[in-house]
């Protein structure tokens, strides 16, 4: 190797270390709680999509469609949400026609709003960011202007809505025209939440070919590189000409550097965006809450599809929905929302999601959502819902409200106890579409089907591993020098380590390195690299398992797939890895100590521990996936006590006509709890009081 590439060699990986990604906060943004929000028992219906001005438009509408509007703003109906146990009503507020366009149902808004104030209904108003342009230029003709250019010769809209255009949302225009709306529901109609609707769409690739966007994409790339960073991630340092990249939604790996800076650009924007917003409201109110809709945790990769990076928009929002990911148990694949639970709780958000379809998906919430248990109805006549029992709970949906609301103390104020960190880099994440998420869906699948108590962890959280026990590194590829600091540290003081495939063969500009960047932890070698257009090889070696300083490491060189996951099978990401057992005994191995609970139990049993350290308690949730199969019968717990702690008592407590609510014995033995639950039908919460 020639001098002067040996130097420019040892310069990029200088830059490597300085240069990360932009995940930034906006200003002086920093989230607030609004007070009634903590401790808050959130059981909401919701009727925003039945505004005549949208449906009228939409079409496929029914005949009874006016009446069922006119029903929605009496107080018979506001004392029918309540009578059904209802806490927030979502209301029909602004769907992006026009504040002129919609100005009589914003009037019928507010008489709903001024309804639900008088029964004690909190209320959340529904905020869309489309653009239905028709009724919109007519009131604001200048905001031709912000509207997404054609791409492909095609509109950018919402879907096959095409009235329904889409905007740039960072145009000053826009955003001031925003603000309007949310002053009037903040300061008039006087709302407890805005719901901002479509944050996975508004923000799609094809949003910035907008010529501002492109604008603000070469300050972008200017402000984060110095002219001679920009020289070595573009090859140039003059970003005066520089277009976006061409979207595919079916790319593999972001080898493109410009492509990968685009995504951090466009998930800075969309970030930046709700920021903005959510400053505005809290300075009009501070005790109004923040919410919007990107969806869940799965194995799309939100970043470069959708713009969505959640650790940068969840700093901003004190709730989230999520409508994508599947609860049910199909063909044996236990499919859940567990991965988008644990997520909220990581950045402090609480999930809603709508439960009034199955009593499987309340038992789910109620096990790992905070102080909520989702949308229990939702107006549907319009869909084929039944127009004549609007909100109809079954009798078993209704026992679990109640359930929920008379046990309430059980669910506020806890914290999740984990003894292991799954990692999500964002440079991994968000640059490789295809092995990372395979592997790490299927790490995450493990351990929620293995009972393990595990927390999803980003970027952020890697300064804070001291709390767990074991990292995971599912194929994390893309890590900076910085990051892999970090984890050594980690390992060196104690911690446990497990890593598989081509974790640390990257940078985080996915650049590919000569060896791992963790090599002294995993004592194996690099595959040799043949050429970047192929697939990286996976080394045909067995575990290793190795001491380093205080910790343990095991390198693991595949998880394999039962079958391999794609776009259009995406259930085959939830099913078990042939080695499941091997993974899971590795997580073990490397913990060094005995994990904070045990339970055993079929794979179609989960279960989530967490604490109440103000009560002096220990709560375990269980939920049967199975449970149409029937009850699971006797299944043994054992709990490790915390330091210098005794059982006062346990309690088990369910919504279950099968189940019975009665104290159950336990034994203590060389610090930790044993008993055993005689019968879980679907969900079982167990509350072991300490003394």
């Amino acid at each position: 190797m020639s001098y002067k590439y040996t130097l420019l060699f040892y310069i990029c990986i200088l830059f490597s270390v300085q240069i990360t990604t932009a995940q930034t906060t906006t200003g002086n943004t920093a989230k607030a709680q609004p007070k009634w929000v903590e401790g808050f028992p959130m059981i909401m219906v919701g009727d925003w999509d039945v505004k005549p001005t949208f449906r009228r438009r939409v079409g496929a509408n029914p005949v009874w469609m006016d009446d069922v509007y006119k029903n929605e703003t009496t107080e018979a109906q506001v004392k029918k949400y309540k009578d059904m146990g209802a806490t927030m009503v979502m209301a029909f507020f602004y769907k992006g026609f026009g504040l002129d366009a919609e100005k009589e149902e914003i009037d019928n808004t507010r008489k709903l709003v001024a309804l639900c104030k008088k029964y004690g209904l909190k209320v959340g108003a529904y905020v869309g960011a489309t653009m239905p342009y028709e009724t919109f230029l007519v009131e604001k003709p200048e905001a031709q202007e912000w509207i997404a250019p054609p791409y492909m010769g095609a509109p950018v809209t919402y879907g096959s809505q095409t009235f329904r255009k889409l905007v740039y949302f960072q145009h000053e225009g826009y955003k001031t025209y925003m603000k309007r709306v949310l002053k009037l529901a903040v300061e008039d109609l006087k709302v407890d939440l805005i719901h901002f609707d479509n944050s996975s769409i508004q923000a799609i690739p094809t949003v910035f070919y907008h010529p501002q966007a492109v604008a603000d994409f070469r300050k972008f790339l200017q402000a984060k590189y110095t002219p001679e960073q920009l020289k070595l991630r573009l090859g140039f340092s003059n970003v005066r000409y520089v277009e976006p990249p061409a979207y595919s939604k079916s790319v593999t790996i972001l080898h493109d550097p410009l492509s990968q800076e685009w995504t951090d650009f466009r998930c800075q924007q969309l970030a930046n965006y709700y920021g903005e917003m959510a400053q505005y409201i809290r300075s009009l109110n501070p005790e109004v809450a923040v919410e919007c809709n990107p969806h869940g945790l799965d194995a799309r990769n939100s970043m470069w599809n959708e713009s969505v990076d959640f650790p940068r928009i969840l700093q901003h929002t004190n709730f989230f929905w999520t409508e994508g990911e599947r609860t049910d148990l199909k063909d044996g694949t236990l499919m859940s929302k567990i991965r988008t639970f644990k997520m909220a709780r990581i950045y402090n958000n609480r999930v809603f999601t709508n439960t009034s379809e199955s009593l499987l998906k309340m038992a789910e919430v109620l096990a790992y959502n905070r102080e909520g248990i989702g949308m229990i109805g939702g107006l549907d006549e319009m869909e084929g819902g039944n127009h004549d029992e609007p909100f109809k709970l079954s009798k078993e949906q209704k026992a679990y409200v109640q359930f929920f609301k008379n046990n309430f103390d059980y669910y506020r104020n806890t914290t999740n106890i984990a003894d292991v960190a799954v990692l999500r880099t964002f440079a991994t994440m968000a640059y490789d579409n295809e092995r990372p998420y395979q592997s790490t869906m299927l790490a995450e699948q493990s351990l929620i089907q293995a009972k393990v108590p595990f927390d999803i962890i980003f970027d952020d959280q890697l300064k804070q591993l001291s709390r767990y026990k074991v990292l995971v590194l599912a194929d994390q590829e893309s890590l900076t020098d910085e990051q892999q600091e970090l984890i050594r540290a980690f390992v060196r003081n104690g911690g446990g380590l497990v890593a598989t495939e081509h974790t640390s063969l990257y940078t985080n500009w996915h650049q590919r390195k000569e060896n791992f960047g963790l090599a002294d932890l995993f004592k194996v070698q690099a595959p040799a690299w043949h050429k970047r257009s192929a697939p990286e090889l996976i080394l045909q070696v067995a575990e290793q398992r190795n001491e380093f300083s205080k910790g343990k490491v095991s390198y693991l060189p595949e998880i394999i797939p039962t079958q391999a996951a794609n776009a259009s099978a995406t259930e085959n990401y939830y099913k078990l890895a042939r080695n499941h057992e091997q993974l899971i005994n590795a997580i073990s191995w490397a913990a060094g100590a005995p994990l904070s609970f045990h339970v055993n139990a079929p794979e179609t049993v989960t279960a989530e521990f967490l604490k109440q350290d103000d009560k002096n308690r220990l709560l375990l949730h269980l939920v049967n996936f199975n449970y149409k199969k029937g009850a699971v019968q006797n299944i043994q717990v054992k709990v490790q006590a915390p330091a210098g702690k005794k059982v006062k008592d346990i309690n088990l407590l369910s919504p279950d006509a099968t189940s019975t609510a009665n104290g159950i014995s336990f034994k203590e033995e060389q610090g930790s709890i044993q008993f055993t639950i005689p019968q879980l039908a679907l969900y079982d919460l167990v509350v072991i009081q300490l003394k």
